[in-house]
């Protein structure tokens, strides 16, 4: 399982990006996107997906 990142939702502020301790999110073009080959929803590392608890637009990682 991984998380997506809602596009109209995200404000490219890239606070999820120096978050995730997998390296799972990039920008790219206009945008950050999520690899799901990657994303493991910090399980093993947090107790929750550290790109959900920084993000200051709620709902915006969210379970792909």
């Amino acid at each position: 399982m991984s998380l997506q990142i809602i596009q109209s939702n995200c404000t490219v502020c890239g606070a999820c990006e120096f978050e995730c301790p997998n390296a799972a999110i990039s920008f790219t073009g206009e945008t950050y996107i999520i690899d799901p080959e990657l994303c493991t929803e910090c399980k093993g590392s947090y107790d929750k997906p550290q790109c959900a608890e920084v993000c200051p637009v709620p709902e915006t990682c969210v379970p792909a």
